[in-house]
């Protein structure tokens, strides 16, 4: 026998790899190109066109729709990035008792492993009990708290490879804690701020089944309105507006793989 073992192949599992792909795929492929199509019919390829594109930065109703999901997505994304940072750096090193620990990763987690749906229900069940009527703060309170999860799980992940030397080393150069975090622990934590910043920030763009459940009138953000014109109809406009989405999405969430690929030094 040979000391390196052999991987057995299981047949057909290429095949079955490339038809899930392309399953998953290309009907994204199909939306894109036909966002190009000159015809309103999104069947029928009447030529090359760029005009639903420019309908899509045109109309009124969807830089309206932009620019609230901007607004949620980016609030939403700096205080659920700082809650994650600060829940992270109070669970470093073992510090905190081990059932507390225990508790609170349960609770950080939680929003990930509970279905979308049984949030955005629990949410319009708490604000409907406490009168809340915020407007567009009923989306951006049930953002902040489904965002969490995303940006804490990049910063966790990121603390645990920092030696706790380097910490203890400051404090032997009478670094006070303020000057350790501002020097130490802030730039080697940055590559996992940033990534959990990132992936907050696009899983908040792309929500739609909490944003349409707690979303009052007025408050409608750019997935509830792609969802609103297809009830109407696919028509090229919307193929348009869901690419420009899709690459928007696409880019940060490579941008968060990139960064947090980043090591410490």
């Amino acid at each position: 026998m040979s000391g390196t073992a052999t991987q057995q192949k299981l047949p057909g599992s290429a095949a079955t790899a490339w038809l899930s792909l392309a399953f998953l795929y290309v009907p994204i492929l199909v939306v894109i190109v036909f966002s190009f199509n000159a015809s309103r019919l999104i069947t029928v390829w009447e030529g090359f066109s760029t005009d639903w594109y420019r309908a899509a930065l045109a109309n009124d109703d969807l830089r309206r729709a932009t620019m609230n999901s901007l607004i949620v997505g980016v609030s939403a994304t700096f205080v659920s990035t700082l809650i994650a940072l600060l829940v992270a750096l109070a669970l470093r090193g073992g510090q905190a008792p081990k059932k507390a620990r225990q508790a609170t990763m349960t609770l950080m987690t939680l929003p990930l492993l509970i279905p979308e749906i049984v949030i955005a229900i629990a949410s319009l069940i708490f604000f409907a009990a406490v009168n809340m009527r915020l407007g567009l703060g009923n989306v951006l309170v049930a953002h902040i708290v489904f965002c969490i999860p995303f940006a804490y799980s990049p910063i966790k992940a990121r603390i645990l490879t920092i030696p706790p030397a380097l910490f203890e080393a400051a404090a032997d150069l009478y670094a006070t804690p303020w000057r350790v975090f501002r020097r130490v622990t802030l730039p080697l934590l940055m590559p996992g701020i940033t990534a959990g910043a990132m992936l907050a920030f696009i899983t908040s763009l792309d929500d739609f089944i909490i944003t349409q459940m707690v979303a009052p009138p007025g408050a409608m953000t750019l997935p509830v309105y792609i969802y609103s014109m297809v009830r109407k109809g696919i028509t090229p406009e919307i193929n348009a507006i869901s690419s420009l989405l899709l690459v928007v999405s696409m880019m940060l969430v490579l941008a968060s793989y990139l960064v947090n690929q980043k090591k410490a030094a």
